[in-house]
């Protein structure tokens, strides 16, 4: 039966032409290929007129647009990487050193010599390929039978075994077998005087990479040993990363992403998870549905015409779920370097290689993550700025940018650095430094609008500390910890949150009352059982205190957290809450300039927290001359850099006691 009229058919026909070359000339992996070739036979007997013709055809030109193996070369110039990182970030040493040591890496590999191994028991034949291959530059070691092979392999790595097939107690399928099961990636060749198709066909079978027959040509060896040396190290060096940055907001975690990919000589591209609900935005629609499309990963891979890559996901934490499934759980498997290599997104029903695309993830906190994701994630903390680095960052990049963009020239404003250093600390308190821009670009904005003003009669400005007042009005922030007397009940703590580390301040006070614990501060669970828990501890340690034993019978205690609107949780404060209550309760009051961190057990103990590097940034902020932290958190203090550790005392406590001694005038 004829579907078509005889105009549409040699439409059609021509159609189907351009389709097959199409799938001839995009060296997609067999498999692939195959599953292209039968959707186009499938569509030959379709009418054009049908909803299927346009599906398929449309699956068939997205398939071959893929870059199945288009790849762009690593630039492996650690100098040039090192100078590009550098120019366009300041500070981040660790995150450097991470990406450097990355191409560090791949450098080796490209530049390791392949070892081979050669199992035969006719010496004279073993010489002689051993002889040839070293002379090609490779690492070769020789053995006369199976058992030796094993030794070998055992003892070290091998690329590629060559095997006679008839040896001793071990022959050559035996030894196929063992390889294949200890040492899957090796590329086995076997090499016989004896071959026959049966023995070919099983060898290939259980997994050799080549057979080769005696007498055999030495450029054939050559040429196979060559072959299998490329699959096998392609696959070693495209081998991709999974990074997750993750800090406070500002800190430069997705322009650093961009900067690896210029750094590797890779194409960028960005994929907001933030809000995302839907799994099939990750894994993409089956084509059963109407309007069905590929996922994001996919998708962006296609844009930029390249099979690796640097991908960045951005707001990891900001992932959302719902009845449409769970795109956390879906990135399992776009992550997991062990899965990927045959990742299957829904609309293309087919294997795409992931393994070459190095993934970078940012969040803001990890908390929300699930677990066996954050298992296959290298995690990179980005802790903030301290006020030294935010000053080099405003005068080498923010200020010439912003001067820039609001169509200054150079010399017609000027920052001084004592302007700089009183916006960062009069009118901005992040651990990043957009408010720190923005305020550049304020100022910025108000010259030009001044100079327009006067028509191209404007001299040049230079911003001083004096002057900023004029631009940016009277100071957003205080100095609470300097600018206040010590006072009994109130105790200076540290906190980590979403955008850093930062101060609060933990008020007690006592009335008249019946035995009643009053905590308020929109404080979390956690938190309020530190409360209860210093409450306990100084109820039992009364004598120690010089506390009588029933202050607690005839009276109510509040404890408050001030910015009642925000919400706070975390074990960090149990040491804050404890000292706020001994204050009040002694009578002594506890030092404004000392700041603490550190959850406290009932025995008096003060355990670890975490957040160190961010607690000390925001102590600094807030201009806090000493600091308390756990003993346990030794090793944390140590890692920091001496510009941070500058103008601030880090006390190491190991209980209550110490911390008593230390804060309580």
């Amino acid at each position: 039966m004829n579907f078509f009229k005889k105009s549409d058919n040699g439409r059609h026909d021509v159609i189907m032409e351009e389709l097959r070359q199409k799938i001839t000339s995009a060296c997609m992996p067999e498999q692939v290929e195959k599953i292209a070739e039968q959707e186009l036979s499938i569509l030959a007997k379709i009418s054009p007129t049908t909803a299927e013709y346009t599906i398929g055809i449309t699956y068939i030109d997205y398939l071959v647009c893929l870059p199945w193996n288009k790849k762009t070369e690593d630039n492996l110039n650690l100098a040039r990487a090192e100078r590009i990182l550098s120019e366009n970030h300041y500070g981040l040493r660790t995150i450097k050193e991470r990406v450097l040591e990355h191409l560090a890496v791949k450098v080796l590999m490209m530049n390791k010599k392949a070892r081979i191994l050669i199992v035969d028991d006719e010496e004279i034949a073993r010489k002689n390929l051993a002889h040839v291959l070293t002379k090609e530059e490779y690492e070769v070691a020789a053995v006369a039978d199976g058992e030796g092979a094993l030794r070998e392999l055992q003892a070290s790595e091998f690329d590629v075994v060559l095997t006679d097939l008839r040896m001793g107690k071990i022959d050559g399928m035996d030894l196929l077998d063992r390889i294949k099961v200890r040492y899957p990636d090796t590329r086995v060749i076997m090499v016989t005087g004896y071959a026959t198709v049966p023995s070919a066909i099983e060898a290939m079978q259980k997994g050799a990479y080549h057979y080769l027959a005696k007498p055999f040509k030495l450029d054939e060896v050559r040429a196979v040993i060559k072959k299998a040396l490329e699959t096998k190290t392609t696959r070693a060096n495209t081998k991709g990363s999974v990074l997750c940055f993750t800090g406070p907001p500002g800190t430069g975690k997705t322009s650093l992403g961009r900067s690896i990919a210029g750094a590797l000589g890779r194409k960028f591209t960005r994929i907001a998870l933030g809000g995302l609900k839907d799994e099939a935005d990750i894994r993409g629609h089956r084509r059963t549905y109407v309007g069905a499309k590929p996922g994001r990963v996919i998708e962006e891979i296609r844009r930029v015409e390249s099979s690796n890559p640097v991908i960045m996901l951005d707001e990891l934490d900001k992932v959302g779920r719902d009845f449409k499934g769970d795109p956390a759980s879906a990135l399992l498997e776009v992550l997991d370097p062990e899965q990927n290599r045959t990742f299957v997104d829904h609309y293309l029903d087919a294997p795409f290689d992931l393994s070459s695309v190095m993934f970078i993830l940012t969040a803001n906190v990890l908390d929300t993550v699930p677990a066996p994701l954050r298992d296959r994630m290298e995690v990179i903390e980005f802790s903030g700025y301290t006020q030294d680095e935010k000053a080099h960052i405003a005068s080498r990049f923010l200020c010439p940018k912003q001067i820039r963009e609001k169509g200054l020239s150079p010399g017609q404003v000027v920052f001084a650095d004592s302007a700089v250093a009183k916006i960062i600390q009069e009118y901005t308190r992040e651990a990043g430094i957009r408010n720190l821009e923005r305020k550049i670009a304020t100022v910025c904005r108000k010259i030009a609008k001044a100079s327009v003003d006067r028509q191209g009669a404007f001299e040049p400005v230079r911003i001083t500390a004096e002057t900023v007042e004029q631009y940016l009005g009277k100071r957003k922030y205080r100095f609470d910890v300097i600018e206040e007397h010590d006072r009994i009940g109130v105790a200076t703590g540290l906190v980590r949150t979403e955008t850093g580390g930062d101060i609060i301040f933990v008020e007690a006070a006592k009335m008249k009352g019946s035995k009643e614990l009053i905590i308020t501060g929109s404080l979390g669970d956690v938190m309020q059982e530190s409360a209860q828990a210093a409450l306990s501890y100084i109820r039992s340690n009364a004598d120690a205190f010089g506390i009588p034993d029933n202050f607690f019978e005839h009276h109510d205690i509040h404890i408050h957290v001030p910015s009642g609107a925000i919400q706070k949780d975390g074990p960090s404060a149990g040491i804050t809450i404890l000292l706020a209550l001994a204050s009040l309760l002694t009578g002594r009051a506890a030092r404004r300039d000392i700041a603490m961190t550190g959850e406290i057990t009932l025995t008096g103990r003060i355990l670890p927290v975490g957040g160190i590097k961010e607690k000390v940034l925001a102590a600094k902020r807030a201009k806090v001359k000493t600091m308390i932290v756990p003993a346990r958190n030794r090793d944390d203090v140590e890692e920091l850099d001496e510009e941070m550790k500058k103008d601030i005392e880090i006390r190491l406590v190991d209980s209550v006691v110490d911390a008593v001694q230390a804060v309580l005038v």
